[in-house]
């Protein structure tokens, strides 16, 4: 892709992109998978708890978006549309690593996220604290890790982790209420830790 393709990318909106890469722009393409990198691995490394499973699934993740982009009617946004497919890709990645039974480092979840990202630890905030988190949410069953992330890390509102989701409503506040629940619950075992769950938050 040339300098000023690329610089022309940059002006337009991921439903322009989205449209682009759809007419067969392959630069388009690359242009939204590069923008919404971060964002997909960030999700994934919150999901997973585990640096190479997260890895593993933002790939999947990415070849999930590029093969089902043809069908993507744009009736939802694409950060949601995308949020979906990578959730799904997380879930599954979890599924295989249940099967594969493979220890996971303890200290991996939040070591890379950047202050500036939503949820993300505050720049003084312990080890101790950050390997707290991360066990409690690894204790989470998936569904409701998935919930809770989504909500209290990414910061997205019911009506759109329903749709990520692919739930009713009222499933997903049970699913964040009861996550939240044991993620303090977790976190209120463990002195050391710092719990950053927003119980009060509806």
């Amino acid at each position: 892709m040339s300098a000023e393709r690329g610089r022309a990318h940059t002006d337009k909106t991921d439903l322009e992109l989205v449209e682009a890469a759809q007419a067969g722009d392959r630069s388009a393409l690359e242009a939204l998978l590069g923008r919404n990198y971060d964002k997909v691995h960030a999700l994934c490394r919150r999901i997973t708890g585990d640096e190479q499973d997260a890895l593993d699934a933002t790939q999947d993740a990415l070849l999930a978006i590029v093969r089902g982009l043809p069908r993507y009617d744009g009736r939802a946004a694409f950060s949601t549309w995308a949020y979906r497919v990578t959730t799904n890709a997380c879930l599954d990645e979890l599924r295989r690593r249940r099967r594969r039974a493979r220890p996971v480092a303890p200290d991996t979840a939040f070591d890379h996220l950047d202050a500036d990202e939503p949820g993300a630890p505050a720049s003084d905030q312990s080890s101790v604290d950050r390997l707290a988190i991360d066990d409690a949410l690894r204790a989470l069953s998936p569904e409701f890790r998935a919930a809770v992330v989504l909500r209290d890390q990414l910061g997205l509102d019911y009506a759109e982790i329903a749709d990520v989701l692919d739930l009713p409503p009222g499933t997903v506040r049970s699913r964040i209420a009861r996550g939240r629940r044991a993620l303090a619950s977790a976190l209120d075992r463990n002195p050391t830790a710092t719990p950053t769950v927003e119980e009060n938050n509806p």
